[in-house]
């Protein structure tokens, strides 16, 4: 056994303690060197990617932001198209001035009694902040009250100012709360239309208010034969979608201007079928401003009864015409009378259901202002834009001969 002096056991403490730490110094130096390579290799990993950046700073901890996030509509995720922003603008500027009209009408029950009903429905623009509304006269038929429907659901009900079935327009009123401010549509130009331009349609089909349909004008200066057999002259055709409960509503331009009044639509079914036409813009504002004005439409009249020409007549009276107007009588010392257009002489009872007395050997109105008449319904579209005191050419078939006559338009009593 060997022994150590107390001086050798300290020093080989203190060579041993020595390399301890020496060997601890560097398994520490080795582990340390190795999380510095990790780490390194994970930013480089991550920053190599264009679309982050990773704040490396160990003390920074990342803050996750809550604040809403807003889509910019001029991004190219969500950019419009100018036709979307089009029908978009439109419909912003002007579906608040389009309302729901409801009617009541009067019916009987079983027992013959008087009972009150729901009527038709359909549409309308506000023309006027003070709560006036343009329509269709159908709309309204017989209707015992009429209730107006705003875009906020307030309902009022409304009146009649006045209506005109030769352009199947009305207005109606109604009287909003005071500080009520009102949306409302103007009337832009439809003479200047032209065929193929865009078109948009807001109305109420089938109940579902505030509906809108884009389109483009198909045609324009349509004669239309109504449901109360009169013919509206000038009316503009589109393939807008127009179903029931869009009559009345307006058809616009890509400006939001009221160019027309959309009132019918050409379907074997009854929904729509591409074919759809409007009273144009020029039309109504002539008749609403009589409407406000007068309540009535002021057109100017020739002085005459008249009897539309048919095969029956033409065979019995012999003449060599079967179309055109018959001048049955004039009024004594009326326009007519004064112009020199002559009515007829020979008595007889016309009509088998409702027989009534008529003259023939009269003169034949066959056109005014060079614009054929071969009808009634033509005669009296030719004159619904006509003012009293204007002056019409006349042309009347006489003695197998076209005699031409200036007469000039009177008012109708009976509108005053």
């Amino acid at each position: 056994m060997k022994l150590y002096s107390t001086k050798q056991l300290v020093k080989a403490a203190a060579i041993a303690s020595v390399c301890a730490i020496a060997v601890t110094a560097g398994i520490c130096s080795i582990i340390f060197h190795n999380k510095n390579t990790d780490k390194n290799q994970t930013t480089a990993e991550i920053t190599d990617d264009s679309d982050f950046k990773l704040q490396t700073n160990e003390n920074v901890l990342p803050v996750l932001d809550d604040t809403p996030t807003t889509l910019d509509v001029n991004s190219t995720q969500t950019k419009y198209t100018q036709d979307e922003l089009q029908n978009i603008n439109v419909y912003e500027k002007c579906n608040e001035a389009v309302v729901n009209i409801t009617t009541q009408v009067m019916g009987v029950n079983w027992f013959l009694e008087p009972v009150v009903e729901n009527g038709g429905s359909g549409s309308g623009s506000i023309i006027d902040a003070r709560g006036y509304v343009v329509t269709n006269v159908h709309v309204i038929s017989d209707a015992t009250k009429i209730y107006i429907s705003l875009s906020d659901g307030t309902q009022y009900e409304g009146s009649v100012i006045g209506q005109d079935e030769e352009s199947d327009i009305a207005v109606l009123k109604f009287n909003p709360p005071a500080g009520t401010v009102l949306k409302t549509i103007d009337f832009g130009d439809s003479k200047s239309l032209k065929v193929g331009q865009k078109v948009i349609a807001i109305g109420n089909p089938f109940g579902l208010e505030r509906t809108m349909t884009t389109g483009i004008v198909s045609s324009l200066g349509r004669p239309i034969q109504n449901s109360a057999n009169t013919i509206i002259r000038d009316m503009v055709q589109t393939d807008t979608a127009i179903n029931p409960g869009n009559s009345g509503g307006p058809l616009l331009d890509t400006n939001g201007k009221m160019i027309g009044i959309n009132t019918m639509i050409y379907s074997s079914s009854g929904n729509n079928a591409g074919v759809g036409f409007a009273v144009p813009a020029a039309t109504a504002q002539r008749v609403v401003k009589d409407l406000l004005q007068y309540g009535t439409v002021q057109r100017g009249i020739i002085q005459a009864e008249l009897v539309q020409i048919n095969n029956a007549i033409a065979s019995y009276a012999k003449l060599d015409i079967n179309s055109g107007v018959l001048v049955s009588q004039t009024i004594s010392n009326g326009n007519a009378d004064k112009a020199g257009i002559k009515g007829g002489t020979q008595a007889v009872r016309y009509g088998a259901r409702n027989p009534r007395t008529i003259y023939l050997g009269g003169d034949i109105i066959t056109a005014i202002d060079g614009i054929k008449v071969a009808t009634l319904a033509d005669y009296f579209s030719l004159l619904e834009s006509k003012r009293p005191g204007e002056n019409v050419t006349v042309t009347v078939h006489r003695n197998k001969q076209d005699v031409k006559i200036t007469v000039k338009l009177v008012a109708d009593k009976k509108e005053k």
